[in-house]
């Protein structure tokens, strides 16, 4: 076994690391893996594993679909990890946006069935939000975050706010917010220096202002959720440290609808803290490349099909 349990972190995938075929190998190979999209299935009242294994992408990139998804297939992967290795207990766990949902459920702080309720609600008030009050976000290379902390503040007006979305890793920030004032900060971030600004196709501005709309739905959500004592630790995307009490998860999930991810610096943390070992457990491996831009000499690993976990022993 390569992992060492004080060293090593689980990370959790956000949108956009979404694939057809995701977790259909795993279930194919693994009972437990199986029988979480079962269970997926029965509580959500449709067959999504059908939609996450055979498509259409159409459906399955709605933001409704997309966040259990995405949800499902880390649990369905963490459960296969606990079940083979049961006392092996990662340092810590992160998730990037709705991944912090995922790494929550696989504290212990929810159940399989409440985190996958939040996060399909997650999706559909989302969903809503872009219909009420469109926006748009934009990925901006090669800017430092005061730099454009400073563009978005000068980009911004009382009724048109952009901000910074997502601080992924040093030289790839999102920002997000009203169309019109993303417009001038990805103009801002060019003339300050930054390699580029490219708008994402997308007509939801997560983590900005815009979601104000569906926050107080999406507080009664978390609020009514049930949440148990964390088990593991969860360093939180709003503050970038460790989430000590379902107040503070409660807390940090709820002000993340509207707040930076704050990817760079939980990673920054969790390094500071011994972990040498990022395993990211469920679709792909995008935060595993972000890792890598973020602290060097890491060791990354994926956790999400048969050969991941064949590689494991």
């Amino acid at each position: 076994m390569k992992l060492s349990p004080l060293t090593t972190a689980f990370l959790f995938p956000g949108q956009g690391s979404q694939t057809i075929g995701m977790g259909k190998d795993l279930a194919e190979q693994y009972p437990v893996a199986k029988q979480t999209f079962d269970e997926a299935d029965s509580i959500l009242g449709f067959a999504i594993s059908n939609l996450m294994w055979y498509g259409p992408d159409t459906e399955l990139n709605d933001t409704v679909n997309t966040q259990p998804a995405l949800y499902i297939h880390s649990l369905a992967a963490f459960r296969v990890f606990s079940h083979l290795y049961p006392d092996l207990k990662p340092a810590s766990l992160a998730g990037h946006s709705l991944g912090e949902l995922s790494a929550l459920a696989a504290s212990g702080a929810l159940s399989f069935e409440e985190g996958l309720r939040l996060v399909r609600k997650r999706g559909e008030l989302m969903k809503q939000a872009g219909e009420l009050a469109p926006g748009s976000m934009a990925a901006i290379l090669g800017a430092d975050i005061p730099t454009l902390d400073k563009v978005c503040a000068e980009a911004s007006t009382p009724e048109e706010i952009v901000q910074v979305a997502n601080d992924n890793c040093p030289g790839q920030v999102v920002i997000s917010g009203a169309k019109p004032a993303v417009e001038r900060a990805m103009e801002g971030a060019k003339a300050a220096g930054a390699k580029r600004a490219k708008p994402l196709a997308v007509s939801i501005a997560a983590h900005s202002p815009l979601m104000d709309s569906i926050q107080k739905e999406w507080n009664d959500a978390v609020t009514s959720a049930n949440f148990s004592p964390l088990q593991l630790t969860v360093i939180g995307n709003v503050h970038a440290a460790p989430l000590t009490d379902e107040n503070s998860a409660r807390a940090d999930i709820i002000a993340q609808m509207q707040s930076r991810v704050r990817w760079t610096e939980s990673v920054k943390y969790m390094a500071s803290k011994e972990v040498n070992t990022f395993v990211e457990v469920g679709t792909g491996s995008v935060l595993g490349g972000l890792v890598k831009r973020i602290v060097e000499g890491m060791t990354i690993l994926s956790l999400g099909t048969p050969q991941d976990f064949a590689a494991l022993e």
